[in-house]
């Protein structure tokens, strides 16, 4: 195996490690704002439910307040049907009260109807206000969790890019420059395993005079068909652990 193989391995290992944690970072303040978004609909829902409880309890007094009014109306028509003089003027007299007593079934009405919404209301912003009070604890444990964990990553990432500096700095300019086209190229997968005459990038069947040429180690070698980096690891003798030359 070259020499400089194990420095590529060490590179690509630092550089995948190094893009996931560069990933969860980017992530954490997204599944902040998710959960906060979803907090944020949750309260306006609860203050919608609180507006419309609100709006009800004003609709019930005020129709309370019109039955009130109509009774009273009511209660001085009577006194002056006592004082009619003609059928007419007490006929009016009844129709008006009729009609007054007609409004007020009406309110009635819409009042039973108002008290059974707000019965439903009330259940919704109680359900909501202890929903939400245990849902708050969430995102902030959540949110304190991010932090903490976007410390860490960061303090991750630092070291293992001071690694990756050491590590690139022992590479010849020439591999290095081949080392970060091929992880442009592939995605980060820079360097493959030569298993049973195949690259195990790519799949691909290795001429029998590459493999001589790839198990002797003179020189860092490319895989004919994607271009990765190539290695060939002996196999290990199980009774001893040695590697057994091929």
């Amino acid at each position: 195996m070259h020499p400089d193989t194990h420095l590529v391995i060490q590179l690509q290992t630092l550089d995948q490690r190094s893009v996931a944690l560069e990933r969860e970072v980017a992530a954490l303040p997204k599944h902040i704002a998710v959960i906060e978004k979803t907090l944020e609909s949750h309260l306006r829902k609860l203050e919608a439910d609180k507006a419309a409880l609100s709006a009800n309890q004003k609709d019930r007094k005020r129709l309370e307040a019109d039955i009130q009014v109509h009774e009273q109306k009511i209660s001085k028509l009577k006194d002056q049907m006592l004082g009619a003089k003609t059928n007419e003027q007490y006929r009016a007299f009844q129709h008006e009260i009729a009609y007054i007593e007609a409004e007020i079934r009406k309110a009635e009405d819409r009042i039973l109807e108002l008290m059974s919404e707000s019965e439903k209301l009330e259940g919704n912003v109680k359900t909501a206000e202890a929903s939400l009070k245990e849902e708050k604890q969430v995102v902030e444990t959540e949110k304190t969790q991010a932090r903490e964990r976007t410390a860490a990553d960061q303090a991750q990432l630092d070291q293992i890019r001071e690694e990756r500096k050491q590590a690139a700095s022992k590479l010849p300019p020439a591999t290095l420059r081949d080392y970060d086209r091929i992880r442009k190229k592939w995605s980060g997968v820079v360097i493959a395993e030569a298993v049973g005459n195949r690259c195990t990038a790519c799949q691909i069947v290795l001429r029998p005079q590459y493999m001589q040429d790839l198990k002797r180690g003179e020189e860092l070698m490319f895989c004919e068909s994607c271009g990765r980096f190539l290695y060939y690891n002996p196999p290990v003798n199980v009774e001893d652990g040695t590697r057994v030359a091929m």
